[in-house]
């Protein structure tokens, strides 16, 4: 079996890799990096992919696979809910991209249409190969890859978490089994989060404090996965004001719902999701801003959508509050804000007077939690440390190396391994 890296090698974004073995070649995830420019992973002849497996539906794991269906029709396998999340969030790139993008609608319409639905646990042969997806607990649908070929057992974790949040079951990193190789993400394995239950009770907390004495507090959060953990963290602790739900949350939260057999408690996310008033529109949102209450609403790093209205109204007031529940790329205004007070409002540097308060809600394992995850893998696999930037990649390889006696690396985009 060979493992070739694509993208997302001591660093994050653009993930992807091909998994070859004597006679079938799979690529596993294809992601873009958005700044500046857009970032793809190296190019790969899709005349020499038999298929295409996906984890999930985040840009920097999906966003370039529709490159795949230009020309030709190759088949992806993934289950249904994280297809239909997937198509949202690539739609929603190509129509409001300001980049030159090499694929348009047609190919998104494609790549959907040649969607093989796939189960956790479910095996499905391909040529010399078998593979089964296995849950991630990352976001909705987000699964891990298990592949059989010429002997060995490997697994891609993608991005994944083994604690349960409200929304998901975190992932059980024993299913796997015995494997031969092991490529796992490694995005704060320099950090641990604080203990969710801990979290959740400061968030609640913080936000009846601000709600209580007549303020608004506006909760960016991205659409897919954060939105909705932040809506079911407020009704579960029994949360008494308004919650508001705007952006491309509300869709989100309308196909998750329609696929409950993928959460933790389908009961208790319908239940809070039908609690929040849904934002239909502009005058919607001007109520909102007048109203003691949370508003949730994209883009969790302000960089775009109706987040971007509701600062402009709610940071001019000392008795609102900002929420940051999603990481902040270096750059982007949700960091500035954090680092500086600062936010660009109508094209002009603004300070902001709301109190601005960050609260981790990650969904991806911290130190401990990977460092666990290693340890709970069977067999003595090589590992092959991913999607971590700033020697994070590095660092969890020669702990594996150092503590569990493994052989374990840091690859390079471009690199190939035998297994």
């Amino acid at each position: 079996m060979q493992i070739k890296f694509l993208g997302g090698a001591r660093e994050v974004g653009r993930m992807g890799i091909t998994v070859k073995s004597e006679k079938t070649q799979v690529l596993v995830d294809y992601g873009v990096m958005l700044g500046d420019e857009i970032g793809f992973p190296m190019h790969v002849p899709p005349k020499e992919i038999d298929a295409i497996l996906l984890t999930h539906s985040h840009l920097d794991h999906s966003g370039a696979i529709p490159l795949f269906y230009v020309q030709g029709k190759r088949p992806l396998y993934t289950n249904i809910l994280n297809m239909e999340l997937t198509q949202l969030l690539v739609q929603d790139l190509i129509h409001h991209s300001s980049y030159m993008l090499p694929f348009e609608y047609l190919e998104l319409k494609t790549m959907v249409s040649n969607n093989i639905h796939l189960n956790y646990q479910a095996n499905e042969s391909l040529g010399d190969m078998n593979f089964q997806l296995l849950n991630a607990g990352h976001t909705p649908g987000s699964s891990q890859v298990l592949i059989e070929a010429d002997g060995k057992r490997f697994l891609y974790t993608g991005d994944f978490n083994t604690f349960d949040s409200k929304l998901l079951k975190g992932a059980k990193m024993e299913e796997a089994g015995d494997l031969d190789a092991i490529v796992i993400e490694s995005t704060y394995a320099k950090d641990d989060h604080p203990e969710r239950s801990i979290v959740e009770k400061e968030f609640i907390e913080a936000a009846t404090e601000v709600v209580e004495t007549g303020g608004t507090v506006l909760v960016p959060a991205f659409g897919v996965g954060r939105a909705q953990e932040i809506a079911s963290v407020l009704y579960d602790h029994k949360f008494k004001y308004p919650v508001y739900l705007d952006g491309m949350a509300r869709e989100v939260s309308r196909i998750m719902m329609n696929h409950g057999e993928y959460l933790k408690n389908p009961k208790l996310f319908a239940t809070a999701i039908n609690s929040a008033e849904w934002i239909q529109g502009w005058r919607d949102r001007r109520r909102a801003v007048r109203n003691p209450s949370v508003i949730i609403s994209p883009s969790g790093m302000l960089k775009g959508g109706p987040s971007q209205f509701f600062v402009s109204k709610i940071g001019k007031k000392t008795n609102n509050a900002i929420f940051l529940v999603s990481f902040q790329v270096p750059g982007t205004p949700g960091q500035i804000l954090m680092d500086t007070g600062m936010c660009t409002i109508d094209g002009v540097a603004t300070k902001i007077k709301a109190s601005v308060k960050k609260f981790d809600f990650s969904p991806h394992c911290g130190a401990s939690q990977l460092r666990d995850a290693l340890r709970k893998v069977g067999g003595h696999p090589k590992v092959f440390a991913v999607h971590g930037a700033e020697g994070n990649c590095e660092l969890l390889a020669e702990w594996a190396k150092t503590e569990l006696g493994l052989d374990a690396v840091a690859p390079k985009t471009g690199e190939s391994f035998q297994i």
